[in-house]
């Protein structure tokens, strides 16, 4: 499996540290046959529902059993805030390989499980989902890469897709509107790409010119005559980066404003969290910049607690552990034998999580309210908080 977001082949010096463990891991996954989404199994709410836990655990990548236990952490986190349920909870350890995630999931359903939370990876998230499909059981994914999504697949990771409406609606509201979108050749770059076309199309702004780069030093530093020439002759007002601060983020902010585009002339957002890790605020290319994240307060309430209970810092990608187990808890408190039915998985008003609320789609993809974020002085400010509900603006 191949992480799209933090591939750093080709780069060099100080900038190779600014590896991340960012919120948004896009990871390489088989085609999910399209198709309408599955109901769910018949659960009984008035006695404890097993729920399967997926964890990347149970190998000798010591990266991968330290998020394993982070994600297993913020579950028993949500299961002891939960009231009014009874909720049998069950962690099974995939060693982030597809074949032994597919096995731990049949496994799970032999165990009685109601619904999957987890795994991490998108091509573990398919294998596990066409294993359980057959008997009817959910799967809430925490990846976020769109090729998993589908039938009886439910991602809970924070999708391109999220942040590039979230964005540019910010932008065509401040006058912005006018985007150039700047990507880097690899799959990652891809993904964002079509993310921003989408969002053009349902939003008020207008993607006005487009460049990309081959995914390296020199490819940055071959096409920033493309660039610069392409942005001053479209009209753009806004520029918008797919790159992260572990790739090509640091020298793009570099070496943008010296080839004419100035943060003066140019507004710049970023598809990615620009203060993960909180080095990149530093970056002087990026400072008066936009990017989306999840609501701070919320974050930083979860952080807190966990780190309360735990004695550290929650991985970054453990609050989704926590958000899938408070959507199956919420699902359980509301009662009936449908409880876990993707039909009510996806239900109009969503769940509210420790990042803030999202729901869950038909097509398996999701919807979470964003704030908007500016770098300011090397730290971020809040210009646009996150909804609190789905009703009103923010998405």
């Amino acid at each position: 499996m191949r992480n799209l977001i933090s591939g750093t082949k080709g780069w060099s010096g100080p900038r190779r540290g600014f590896l991340a463990a960012a919120l948004a891991v896009v990871l390489v996954a088989c085609d999910m046959p399209a198709g309408p989404m599955a109901g769910g199994p018949s659960v009984d709410t008035r006695r404890p529902v097993t729920v399967a836990l997926l964890v990347p655990g149970g190998s000798n990548d010591q990266g991968r059993q330290v998020l394993a236990q982070s994600l297993e952490n913020a579950a028993r986190l949500a299961v002891a805030d939960l009231q009014g349920v009874q909720l049998d909870l069950r962690v099974y350890q995939t060693g982030g390989n597809a074949d032994r995630a597919a096995q731990v999931a049949a496994q799970a359903v032999n165990d009685g499980a109601g619904i999957i939370v987890g795994p991490l990876f998108a091509d573990s998230a398919t294998a596990v989902g066409r294993t359980v499909a057959s008997s009817g059981v959910n799967v809430l994914s925490f990846s976020n890469n769109p090729a998993a999504a589908g039938r009886n697949v439910f991602l809970l990771g924070p999708t391109f897709e999220n942040t590039a409406t979230r964005l540019m609606s910010y932008a065509a509201e401040q006058g912005k509107g006018r985007v150039m979108l700047i990507s880097e050749q690899n799959e990652s770059g891809q993904v964002a790409e079509a993310a921003v076309r989408a969002a053009a199309a349902r939003t008020g702004a207008e993607l006005v010119a487009t460049q990309s780069y081959a995914f390296s030093q020199q490819g940055v530093v071959d096409a920033l005559p493309r660039i610069s020439s392409s942005a001053r002759s479209s009209g753009a007002q806004t520029v918008i980066l797919t790159a992260g601060s572990e790739g090509a983020l640091p020298i793009l902010a570099e070496l943008l404003p010296q080839n004419g585009l100035s943060r003066q002339q140019f507004q710049y957002m970023g598809m990615t969290r620009w203060d993960i890790p909180p080095a990149t605020l530093q970056l002087s290319g990026i400072q008066g910049g936009w990017f989306a994240l999840p609501d701070p307060s919320l974050s930083s309430r979860f952080e807190s607690r966990y780190a309360a209970a735990y004695g550290d810092a929650p991985h970054p990608v453990a609050s989704l552990a926590y958000d899938g187990i408070a959507a199956v808890g919420a699902l359980l408190r509301q009662g009936g034998s449908d409880a876990l039915s993707a039909s009510r998985l996806t239900q109009g008003q969503g769940f509210v999580g420790v990042s803030g609320v999202f729901r869950l789609r038909p097509d398996g993809m999701n919807e979470r309210g964003l704030a908007i974020g500016e770098v300011r002085d090397q730290r971020t400010v809040i210009i646009s908080p996150a909804p609190r509900s789905f009703v009103g603006g923010g998405f």
